[in-house]
């Protein structure tokens, strides 16, 4: 079944070549297309971001976003996929797509991007999970290319060694750049030499990374690689993304500096809900989707927007439930809503009206939004 999105997010669809198509490991697999000369200022993108494809899956359409692991100077669009199960769409794209054959794809889409300095001296760390690498290759060839004082750290985990992904393509990297990119793996159902490479990506790995790989800084003796961290880029599951993200904000990191990408649906919050709100009780909402107008009333504002008006069956976009994708994101037309940390909206968005439905608490015996106009 095809993804409902609201008109407001919806990206336009252009048939491309696919030029190149690679098992990397068991499960995971690339694409690469060709993009045509009238086509290229429509699939202009910034590091870190994805497309949408629109294939054929057991008799549907379906719609799946995939990062990009192409860097902005590279021609082509390039992909990382997962086959999630036998029964996954994945598997029947994979199969069933030939290189010769025409896709529909997506313009470039996705907020998981930083502001590019060339001219200045960085620090960036990368934690990945499984496929969660894909938008972490963009990041660091983007880098390395654009930025020559910029100094990376990739930390990349996975269940297996047969199971990295992209590893041929790590290893020309660290080969290209190794005066400025490290790569340490990690495995957590497989024996490693140094115990600090055993296990999960989380809260206590972190501390040992910090404490026996970022401690002494060649480039200043009186701080740590740690100190020096300017941006920190997570990409994975939920729980992984959560843990490192408290983590480094812990470890001072201001939270504007770090960036994470959701690579499935996800229902808490990353950071802990640190205000307290008033509670307001029978709360009138009226909404528009798909050029629909709905009217409900919440209980009271002890739960989230998104969150509620799913409890209640209305069908409103969301992937993450985190503030990280951007599905849910409309415009407040009437009330009030207190809007908790977000990864998607920009200032000057929020200052517009915009808010994240999923992020949402209500304020208002009132609200009126519409997730159509944006």
């Amino acid at each position: 079944m095809e993804k409902l999105v609201p008109r407001a997010n919806q990206a336009a669809f252009h048939r491309l070549k696919l030029t190149k198509k690679q098992l990397l490991t068991k499960n995971t697999f690339a694409f690469e297309f060709e993009v045509p000369q009238e086509l290229k200022p429509n699939f202009r993108f910034d590091a870190g971001q994805y497309v949408t494809l629109r294939y054929a899956s057991k008799g549907q359409v379906v719609q799946n976003d995939f990062s990009m692991t192409s860097a902005p100077h590279e021609e082509n669009i390039a992909l990382g996929i997962k086959i999630g199960s036998d029964e996954s769409s994945t598997k029947d794209l994979y199969y069933d797509v030939e290189t010769g054959d025409y896709v529909e794809v997506s313009e470039p889409q996705g907020r998981f991007t930083l502001i590019s300095k060339p001219h200045e001296f960085r620090t960036i760390l990368g934690f990945a999970g499984g496929i969660g690498i894909t938008p972490l290759i963009s990041h660091f060839k983007h880098i390395l290319h654009q930025e020559p004082r910029t100094r990376l750290f990739l930390f990349y985990g996975n269940r297996k060694s047969e199971e990295i992904a992209f590893k041929q393509d790590l290893d020309a990297l660290v080969d290209k750049y190794g005066d400025r990119l490290q790569i340490y793996y990690f495995f957590s159902r497989e024996e490693a030499g140094d115990h600090l490479f055993q296990g999960r990506l989380d809260e206590k790995k972190l501390h040992l990374i910090i404490n026996q790989i970022l401690h002494l800084d060649d480039t200043d003796e009186e701080s740590t690689i740690w100190d020096a961290v300017d941006e920190v880029l997570i990409c994975g599951k939920g729980e992984m993304i959560k843990s490192l993200a408290n983590a480094c904000y812990n470890n001072g990191i201001p939270k504007k500096n770090i960036h994470f990408e959701l690579f499935q649906e996800y229902n808490e919050d990353i950071y802990p809900v640190e205000k307290q709100f008033p509670v307001i009780e029978n709360i009138a909402v009226e909404f528009q989707l798909f050029n629909n107008t709905y009217v409900t009333q919440l209980p009271n504002n002890r739960t989230k927007l998104l969150q509620q008006l799913l409890i209640q069956d209305f069908p409103v976009p969301y992937s993450c439930k985190s503030g990280i994708c951007g599905s849910c994101v409309c415009t407040l037309e009437e009330g009030e809503v207190e809007l908790l940390d977000n990864e998607y909206l920009t200032e000057k968005e929020e200052k517009s009206g915009q808010i994240l439905a999923c992020m949402s608490v209500v304020l208002s015996d009132k609200i009126k939004v519409n997730f159509d106009v944006i």
